[in-house]
């Protein structure tokens, strides 16, 4: 049907501004043009929004708008009016207004007639009644009212039976129960109110002319052990009662249960137990008071007005806070609403309450008598389970200053009693009529409750039961009305009250028809009993505020209407939260970090960028081709991937969306995977190649004299394919995605009602252990490997790796950096600075050694010496055909001999030195000793020999030959 309407009203067009009144409408082919509403009325338009009824200017044919007024008042005129075919309204020549009506209950007399005059229904202004009573009866008011502004000019008069003087009047008993002291001291007002309302009963004639009620009362004391007692009393001693009237719920139960055994009717006027509307368990039970579960709808009303779903609830242990709060859960639960924690209590509240204070309950639900809810708030005070965090809900029913109370049970001051208490709400059934008008006692409720306290011993505030009162008073005359009706007023129609007694049931039948069928207009408002006995009214609610309660509202469970006042206050300003609001933050990265190190990164990126551009530039250079420079350029580049992968690394949710998140996975795993392969692979290679053919000295030989390159380019290859195999498989099979690790609530500095929630964004997958511990094995297997390699080969010398060791002393500060990076930042996961700053850092600073060791030295050896000639230059200017292997012997040669010169020269000077000493010591001889005389056999002259140590040498150089 909607969308059939929005369709026909789509092309219509907007309302012309200043569109008002109603005026008669244009005639079109498009529909009626709108009409609007009368002052103080409206119109409701039959499947449209307001917004769209905004929006438009005409309706289509055959759509119909209904009037309604608000207030106390009604529409005279055509109520609804429907579109017509050629555009115009149907009863467009007779207008719709919204008039004032005066009360209808002016149009009604018991035992009378009424004779209106001036207009028809409703009385509007100017009408005019009449009343006339009925044979027997007499006339008491005036008998003429006006209608003037919604207002009968003179209070409505009724008609009262001429009746029997009180000595020929019978007597009929009806047997109470208050309890004056107790849970619940309600009879200290509601005992007053009974018998206040007996006397005004006994002294009407047209009610009951013929009997005059009286009432045998005992205190219950709210103990239904106590009210056994009594019970039996007034059960067993005469005179006989035709009704029993208890008090408390607890002692409602007991006597209910009781009655149907003694076919006697209970009327209850302060009983609100949930229980008692089991009309199996108690048949002949009635109760001004409405049931507690009525406050439940009020309840569920304000949870949802207030946003709240989650709740608490502390009860007494009796039976009709039980009962109350297993209907407020089932209603919570269909609302949506979850009851989180349930606490009860049999009378030391303390543990209960310190379970709320440790549960965070926020929006507490109270259900307990006035003598326990001091206990309650004293011990709310000592736990601070008050505030403007908390909202609790209490019963409406106590003392208006209850909190001030003494009581010796409690050892709180009334300072600190009125402090826990400020600012919970109350749901109390409304039990005074907050219209102005006059019941059926012609008394308005103001007039009842001024009566009342004119009464009463002390002030209504320290009075028990006070509310309840109007209660008590309308339960009199409900029962006196019910008993008049039984009776038949007097006539001959009815039965003898006298008559009964315990076993006749037909007199107990009669009474409950005529209770069950009760409707009038009390000082508590209209009193009408709903199918299980319970009376049917409207909730107040109310606030303490300052220390005193004020009406913040009303709620009519029977048309779901709340009325708002909008006066409700808030110690925090506004409604709290029904728990701690937890507001998630997630950890990001330092920025300042995440900066920094990225800056190193790019420096070493662009580092690995000369360094691959100093190596494809010279790799014309003998020297450099000795070092297997396809290998080290494969160093730089997975350096420099390694170092890109810093970048992914640090970028988290501060800087991408969630969708971006597996890429960004994806990019750390694979830029760190391959740069590892690609930068460690080519290292590990040259050491594993070292080691394979220089530790075997015998079986290598020949291997030392070729060394096919493609051989440890494959060896790269199978690294790094393994690498790309393995991320491969595990993307697809389990790809990377967005977790989250949560952590402990934190508090915040401020005091606001709120926790804040950490979180952390980490890459993960389902079988994230598995992988890494893959990874991680076959890893550190090889760093382990590269380790013992670069070892075993320290004192090994080759020309045809001649950077061996250097990619040694690389493999050292790779391998032990990876060690110890990977459990550390397994630890440190949870920290996010920590994390990076030693992952990244191992990666920058392993990627740095790399570089630096691997590439300044040739760049430096290649700068200092000016070793820039390839071999094929080297050829053109020696003209010798030599190969690398003799070249380089040839330059260690020549090291040697300018060496072995220095040497010489030195022996030389030494010995020239020593031969000047011998020729010195050889003339002091001559002249010492003449000279011998020649040897007989035609030898030299002898002399004496040498001494060992003076040697005589020649002049003749040592001759060494050098190349």
């Amino acid at each position: 049907m909607l969308l059939l309407l929005l369709s026909l009203l789509a092309p219509l067009f907007l309302r012309p501004p200043g569109a008002g009144g109603a005026q008669t409408p244009n005639a079109t082919s498009e529909g009626c043009q709108i009409i609007h509403p009368p002052w103080e009325g409206g119109i409701r338009y039959r499947g449209l929004t307001r917004d769209q009824v905004k929006a438009i200017n005409f309706l289509p044919v055959d759509y119909e708008i209904e009037y309604v007024c608000r207030g106390e008042r009604e529409v005279v005129g055509p109520k609804v009016r429907k579109c017509l075919a050629n555009g115009s309204w149907t009863d467009m020549d007779t207008p719709s207004r919204c008039v004032r009506i005066c009360s209808k209950s002016y149009l009604t007399l018991e035992s009378g007639k009424v004779f209106l005059t001036g207009g028809d229904l409703p009385a509007l202004d100017g009408a005019r009644v009449d009343f006339r009573c009925d044979p027997d009866f007499h006339l008491v008011g005036s008998s003429r009212s006006i209608c003037s502004q919604g207002q009968w000019s003179t209070p409505k008069p009724h008609c009262q039976v001429n009746r029997t003087p009180h000595s020929e009047r019978r007597a009929v008993y009806i047997g109470a129960l208050f309890p004056m002291s107790g849970g619940w001291p309600g009879g200290q007002a509601c005992q007053p109110a009974v018998e206040m309302a007996l006397e005004d009963v006994n002294s009407r004639r047209d009610i009951l002319p013929d009997y005059e009620l009286k009432l045998i009362h005992h205190d219950s004391k709210c103990d239904p052990g106590q009210a056994t007692k009594y019970l039996y009393e007034l059960l067993y001693n005469d005179p006989i009662k035709i009704i029993l009237m208890p008090g408390c719920s607890s002692v409602s139960t007991l006597v209910a249960e009781a009655a149907r055994m003694w076919n006697l009717i209970v009327l209850s006027y302060g009983s609100s137990s949930p229980a008692l509307s089991n009309r199996q368990r108690f048949p002949t039970f009635f109760r001004t008071h409405p049931s507690a579960t009525l406050h439940n709808p009020t309840r569920v009303k304000l949870f949802e007005k207030w946003g709240w779903k989650k709740i608490a609830t502390i009860q007494q242990t009796t039976e009709v806070f039980t009962s109350t709060l297993d209907d407020l859960e089932e209603r919570v639960k269909e609302a949506g609403i979850e009851i989180t924690f349930r606490q009860s209590f049999f009378s030391d509240p303390a543990v209960p309450v310190k379970n709320l204070k440790r549960q965070d309950a926020r929006i507490i639900v109270g259900l307990f008598y006035e003598t326990e809810a001091r206990k309650v708030f004293c011990e709310v005070y000592k736990e601070r389970l008050f505030g403007k965090k908390y909202v609790w809900f209490l019963i409406g029913w106590y003392a208006d200053n209850w909190f001030k109370i003494y009581d010796p049970s409690i050892n709180c001051t009334v300072d600190e009693m009125t402090e826990a208490v400020e600012g919970h709400i109350t749901t109390e059934i409304v039990m005074l009529n907050p219209a102005n008008t006059r019941s059926i006692s012609n008394m308005t409720s103001q007039e009842f409750v001024e009566k009342l306290t004119k009464r009463l011993k002390r002030h209504p505030e320290e009075t028990g039961g006070f509310q309840e009162a109007p209660l008590a008073y309308d339960a009199i005359w409900a029962l006196a009305l019910a008993l008049n009706k039984t009776s038949g007023g007097g006539g001959r129609s009815g039965v003898r009250l006298e008559d009964f007694n315990y076993n006749n049931q037909t007199i107990t039948d009669q009474i409950y028809r005529a209770m069950n069928s009760s409707s009038f207009e009390g000082v508590s408002g209209h009193v009408v009993f709903d199918a299980s006995g319970s009376r049917m009214a409207w909730t107040l609610i109310e606030q303490l505020q300052g220390g005193s309660y004020k009406k913040i509202g009303y709620y009519d469970s029977t048309k779901d209407d709340l009325s708002w006042s909008k006066t409700d206050k808030w110690i925090g300003g506004s409604p709290p939260a029904d728990q701690t609001l937890v507001i998630k933050t997630f950890r990001f990265l330092s920025q300042k970090l995440f900066i920094s190190v990225s800056v190193l990164s790019s420096l070493g990126i662009v580092l690995a960028v000369v360094c691959l551009s100093f190596n494809i530039y010279n790799s014309h250079v003998r020297y450099i081709q000795n070092s297997q420079p396809n290998l080290n350029n494969l160093t730089a580049v997975g350096c420099s991937l390694a170092l890109a992968a810093v970048f992914p690394l640090g970028l988290d949710g501060y800087h991408i969306g969630r969708s971006q998140f597996p890429f960004v996975c994806q990019a750390r795993l694979w830029l760190l995977g391959l740069g590892f392969s690609l930068g460690y692979g080519s290292m590990f290679t040259k050491i594993w190649w070292v080691h394979t053919v220089f530790t075997k000295k015998e079986e290598k030989k020949e291997w030392r004299k070729t060394l096919e390159p493609w051989k440890l380019y494959a060896t790269v290859g199978l690294l790094v394919g393994m690498d790309v195999v393995t991320l491969a498989i595990w993307q697809i099979v389990d790809p990377l995605h967005r977790t989250i690790e949560t952590f402990a609530k934190e508090e915040p500095k401020e005091d606001i009602d709120v926790s804040i929630l950490p979180q952390l964004e980490h890459c993960s997958s389902k079988k994230m252990n598995t992988w890494l511990g893959i990874f991680y094995g076959y890893k550190g297997l090889l760093l382990l490997l590269g380790i013992f390699l670069a070892y075993e080969t320290k004192s090994v010398s080759t020309e045809k790796i001649n950077d061996h060791r250097a990619v040694g002393m690389a493999i050292y500060n790779v391998a032990v950096l990876c060690l110890i990076t990977a459990p550390v930042t397994m630890i440190l996961s949870s920290q996010q600075d920590a994390a990076f700053a030693f992952a990244s850092l191992a990666i920058v600073f392993s990627s740095y050694i790399t570089l630096v060791v691997l590439f300044v030295p040739k760049m430096r050896r290649l700068i200092t010496r000016g070793e820039w000639q390839s071999e094929a230059q080297d050829t053109m200017k020696t003209g010798s055909s030599t190969n690398n292997n003799e070249e380089e012997k040839s330059r260690l040669l020549e090291k040697e001999n300018r060496e072995l010169e220095k040497i010489i020269a030195e022996k030389e000077e030494r010995v020239s030195e020593l031969r000047h000493q011998l020729q010195s010591r050889q003339q002091l001889r001559s002249r010492r000793h003449p000279p011998t005389p020649p040897d007989p056999s035609g030898g030299l002259p002898r002399g004496p020999p040498e001494p060992p140590d003076r040697l005589s040498c020649d002049g003749s150089r040592v001759h060494l030959l050098y190349k």
